[in-house]
């Protein structure tokens, strides 16, 4: 495994246990990925690589944009994207869009079948029902996480 298998793997483990413990994704993890990806690039293709990062990065953070500006996902799941975008380059952050987002499919229907039962389980030891902001959101950096990862199973 190169460099930058070993950024994506870290950057998704990161972001995948910020968003389940905080339901945020730090800056830290997202501008490291970038910062990280835009240097593989560089170092490895030089001016090429460069273009091919931040064509990346642009895609990345583009594809679920329409999501934020919509309410349906956070800002930390844009900023992870252009992230992953940076590090796979421009061609490989398209199909982790497409992985991302069947993956965010099949864990939402997973999120939904957890939340019926922990209602259930809740009502059954006489708590009351779950505050509104705890049921509101999915985390989506593991979906997203998949879809990167996914992507790069082609590489290796």
């Amino acid at each position: 495994m190169d460099l930058r298998t070993y950024a994506v793997l870290a950057v998704g483990v990161a972001a995948v246990a910020e968003d389940l413990r905080s339901r945020t994704i730090s800056n830290w993890t997202t501008v490291g990925a970038v910062l990280c990806g835009l240097a593989i690039h560089c170092w490895a293709n030089g001016w090429s690589g460069l273009w091919q990062a931040g064509a990346g990065m642009a895609i990345g953070a583009g594809v679920f944009l329409a999501f934020y500006l919509l309410g349906g996902m956070g800002g930390g799941d844009i900023k992870l994207m252009a992230g992953f975008g940076a590090l796979l380059g421009s061609g490989l952050i398209w199909t982790a869009a497409l992985l991302a987002a069947l993956a965010g499919g099949v864990f939402a229907l997973w999120y939904l079948a957890w939340q019926r039962v922990r209602r259930r389980w809740r009502a059954s030891r006489g708590e009351g029902p779950p505050g509104p902001d705890e049921e509101k959101f999915m985390p989506y950096a593991p979906a997203i996480t998949a879809g990167a990862w996914l992507a790069m199973v082609n590489e290796l």
